[in-house]
């Protein structure tokens, strides 16, 4: 039986100790509770230090261009991409142009007193616009928890010399970053905390895998959350504040995949045969109605109910050598159940010589504000029972089929159903993650850190792609969603 806890009560606590005594707010984010704004108007923390609304002055939308993806080339590999991009850093500005319908005005550089002043990509950092981070795991001999402006090339490891980390997530107003060191997958791993922008000195370390029931810290999240969130080896949830001297706390007695919604209340999770579970208002946890026992994965978008998730309702599994694998489809449903159950990628199967060439889901993830989801469709051959992926030398079957596919599809923020065709965005790439402001995509692509600018209505790219040369670390990729590419949030 699953031990639950309510979170509401620890996460209430710590919204009164972030804001002063009789104080509602500090910032816009401490607004996050006061729901979604109306249309044109966005929540500020005022002089007062209440939460107010304000309208927005909306701005000229700009066309921001429809290239057309040209990567076609086949990795040889197994991984998820790991071809290595030949191209250098395509242009390290930001562009300085509108940003429709939000307001922002600030470009790189520039003055500001809060955040919601700069343009897309940018934080407002020291009375001045910069670059948002981008957080990840890498590789250079040892394992490194590492962060790098998304336009600037160059990444920086959150550990000290020699000591291995991973798994870095942003806090709340992107002040703090988070991640694993020391034995990081074992449970002798620490749970640390760096401020943003980095300043020399030692991390803070929180807790311990060890303390923490004795397990592997792995699947943490954070941001928008009140407390980090993170699996014990292979189930059970734990979390834990930032506030001195607190103490790791067990949420759920197994489950893993935590995901916060909008609120930093809210959450969801997946338990293995049970499916997902959500607690909505501070209630219990409680199965999600209408989703598969098989649903996995899930992950809230900021402004819609929609819940996405990967499910394999079929039973479906391939062996690719003596592993069994799931074939997974994308769904959406809304968090609170109950709605449509809509297929927003399915699995595909089509005959070739001697077989099938089949395709399954995985990565997905949301755009910001639910209109697009990001997601990579694998393809491989299927001859008799043998399974193998499309890029790998032995798959005969794929032609010139790659392994992975990097698709956008549209989505209609009301139904969660799907708009239109998906659009292939990059071939060999994975671990899609939208920029908080929903302009840039990020992904890994030949272990190297990749940032398209997008036309957020096509869902096209914009602009050569940033590219971050494996020069030092290599981005992995082989621990799927908790390898994914964390955007410092606005």
């Amino acid at each position: 039986m699953t031990k639950r806890v309510v979170w509401g009560a620890l996460f209430g606590a710590l919204t009164m100790l972030a804001t002063g005594c009789g104080d509602e707010c500090v910032d816009q984010f401490d607004c996050r509770d006061k729901g979604t704004p109306p249309e044109g108007q966005v929540y500020i923390c005022n002089a007062d230090n209440k939460c107010e609304l304000r309208t927005l002055t909306p701005e000229p939308e700009v066309d921001a261009g429809t290239e057309e993806d040209a990567g076609t080339e086949v990795d040889a590999g197994t991984d998820a991409g790991t071809e290595v991009d030949a191209g250098t850093d395509a242009g390290t500005e930001v562009d300085a142009g509108t940003d429709a319908g939000m307001g922002m005005t600030v470009a790189k550089g520039g003055a500001c007193t809060a955040t919601t002043e700069c343009m897309a990509g940018l934080f407002c950092e020291a009375a001045t616009c910069q670059a948002l981070h981008v957080a990840m795991t890498g590789a250079d001999g040892g394992t490194r928890a590492i962060v790098a402006r998304f336009d600037t090339p160059g990444m920086t490891s959150l550990s000290e010399d020699a000591v291995d980390s991973a798994y870095p997530r942003f806090g709340p107003g992107g002040t703090q970053v988070a991640f694993v060191q020391g034995a990081v997958t074992a449970a002798a791993g620490e749970l640390a905390v760096r401020a943003l922008p980095l300043a020399a000195g030692a991390p803070t370390v929180l807790t311990t895998g060890a303390a923490a029931g004795n397990a592997r810290i792995r699947y943490m999240e954070w941001e928008p959350g009140n407390a980090i969130a993170w699996v014990r080896g292979s189930s059970g949830i734990s979390t834990i504040t930032t506030a001195q001297g607190a103490a790791p706390t067990q949420a759920t007695a197994n489950g893993t995949f935590p995901d916060f919604g909008p609120n930093g209340v809210d959450y969801a999770y997946s338990a293995a045969g049970a499916g997902i579970s959500v607690s909505t208002n501070n209630a219990p946890p409680a199965p999600l109605a209408g989703s598969p026992t098989s649903a996995e994965q899930p992950h809230y978008n900021r402004v819609t109910s929609q819940l996405l998730f990967l499910a394999n309702p079929d039973g479906k599994t391939v062996n690719f050598g003596a592993e069994a694998t799931p074939i997974l489809k994308l769904y959406s449903l809304p968090v609170t159940g109950g709605g449509t159950l809509q297929t927003l990628a399915d699995a595909t199967s089509e005959p070739v010589t001697g077989g099938t060439l089949e395709s399954y889901i995985a990565n997905p993830n949301w755009a910001p504000d639910g209109s697009w989801v990001a997601y990579v469709r694998a393809y491989y051959q299927l001859i008799g029972t043998a399974a193998t992926l499309c890029g790998n030398v032995s798959a005969t079957e794929c032609g010139t089929t790659p392994g992975n596919v990097l698709f956008l599809q549209r989505v209609n923020t009301t139904t969660g159903a799907p708009e239109g065709a998906a659009v292939s965005f990059e071939n060999e790439a994975t671990l899609p993650s939208f920029s908080p402001d929903g302009q840039y995509l990020a992904y890994v692509k030949g272990g190297q850190l990749t940032v398209q600018k997008l036309d957020p209505v096509a869902g096209t790219k914009v602009d050569p792609a940033i590219v971050h040369p494996k020069d030092t670390y290599t981005v992995l990729t082989n621990e799927g969603d908790d390898h994914r590419p964390r955007w410092q949030p606005r």
